[in-house]
């Protein structure tokens, strides 16, 4: 197995020493898996200009809540980026207001929560997060709304989902899989980030790691060649994320800067991006 995941795939290597629950000896299988559904089912770029009621601002205002809610919850990362990912999904397909967008925010939670969590919060816990603005009738009537704008397509793969392969192959350690996972929860505030495929954005994440660190080489093969996408456009994501990094030294939204500041996440926060990257050419 191990010499078929290095013929197909040169960066996924299969560690027969790791937890068997992570069912490594199906690692090419599954990464190929999450590679050919990313793309069905993505969300909007523009899915903006079609609602008239809310903005921009709006929504990154309620992602920086959520990301608040998802610490206060101790949820997995999946949990966070499948929420937002029902967030734009729903939001490209039905026109919201903003006297509920934060009733879509704690359902998109809730749903995600029962995919991804052992014991996910109920209904009545997401109704006291909001201060009661919102019921459990109405977080309960609001997830069948969703489910039905969905088509009950809920799980797809996100940004969280390829990163535990590919931090692999590049070889992070813990805190330089923080410093990966920051910009990526950065990114989710940025509509911007909808138009890259969450295999890039998770390849120029850590391409961006391996440049804050000092690591050589910055781009890997194996990394390029795990993405299958392009080094150029690694690198071209990579100057996004990197001015995303810059940017939340002083933006207005601090939950994921301060959630990074702490030392369980080894501070990664306080890092300067500076001029690390360096284009190839």
């Amino acid at each position: 197995m191990t010499a078929r995941l290095e013929d197909e795939a040169p960066g996924l290597v299969c560690d027969t020493d790791a937890d068997p629950q992570k069912a490594t000896e199906y690692a090419h299988d599954i990464f190929n898996r999450l590679l050919e559904k990313e793309s069905l089912r993505p969300p909007k770029p523009d899915y903006m200009a079609g609602q008239a009621d809310i903005n921009v601002k709006m929504r990154a205002i309620l992602l920086d809540w959520l990301v608040e809610v998802h610490m206060k919850f101790q949820l997995r990362p999946e949990t966070l980026f499948l929420t937002v990912n029902i967030i734009d999904r729903y939001l490209s397909v039905r026109p919201m207001t903003r006297r509920k967008l934060q009733l879509l925010g704690v359902v998109a939670m809730f749903i995600a929560a029962k995919f991804e969590e052992i014991d996910p919060p109920q209904a009545h816990e997401f109704a006291y997060i909001t201060d009661k603005t919102y019921t459990k009738k109405e977080i309960i009537n609001m997830e069948v709304t969703v489910l039905n704008a969905l088509d009950f397509q809920i799980v797809v793969p996100t940004a969280a989902h390829f990163l535990e392969s590919l931090q692999q192959v590049n070889g992070c350690d813990a805190m330089q899989s923080s410093l990966a996972r920051y910009a990526l929860e950065l990114s989710l505030l940025d509509l911007r980030s909808l138009l890259q495929p969450p295999s890039l954005l998770v390849g120029a994440a850590l391409l961006l790691s391996n440049a804050m660190l000092g690591k050589k080489p910055v781009c890997p093969v194996a990394l390029v060649q795990s993405t299958r996408h392009a080094e150029s456009s690694l690198w071209a994501c990579a100057e996004v994320l990197c001015s995303l990094v810059e940017a939340s030294r002083t933006a207005s939204l601090k939950a994921v800067r301060r959630k990074y500041q702490l030392d369980q996440h080894f501070a990664v926060a306080n890092l300067s991006p500076g001029r690390c990257l360096t284009l190839p050419w």
